[in-house]
């Protein structure tokens, strides 16, 4: 299973920005290694300008730009776990906008630390580490 289809869990709960749709799959994998030991996703979130940010998935969804990615009505091919992990970030940090989020996000040590003293406005591609991710998460159970 992918980050793709983690974001199908996501987009199956509500219409959201390309934005928000970022940061809850990031909050998900972080979660999920903070709270399990274990990856729900493999792919690695980068450090980027406007918070958390997976490449590819980046790749998928930039035609939607600022606006609004339609609701997904099947969850065909969406684990049971995705789905119900997906509902309890969504229920979380669902209520904030994707600038809320990326406000949050910025706030956050893992993505401080990638960002390795870089400028708010330079570009960073550095991953954000899942040991990060992992210890500053638990830090907040």
């Amino acid at each position: 299973t992918s980050v793709f289809t983690l974001a199908k869990a996501f987009l199956n709960i509500a219409p959201m920005t390309h934005k928000k749709l970022q940061k809850l799959c990031y909050y998900a994998k972080a979660w999920y290694l903070a709270l399990y030991d274990t990856n729900l996703i493999a792919e690695d979130f980068e450090a980027w300008v406007h918070g958390a940010v997976q490449p590819a998935l980046y790749q998928q969804y930039r035609c939607y730009g600022f606006q609004t990615i339609p609701q997904v009505s099947s969850l065909l091919g969406v684990p049971e776990d995705f789905i119900s992990f997906a509902r309890e970030v969504y229920d979380s940090y669902g209520d904030l906008t994707g600038d809320e989020l990326e406000i949050l996000n910025h706030s956050e040590d893992p993505w401080i630390k990638a960002r390795a003293g870089a400028k708010p406005w330079e570009r960073c591609s550095n991953i954000i580490l899942e040991e990060d991710m992992k210890a500053f998460y638990r830090s907040r159970i």
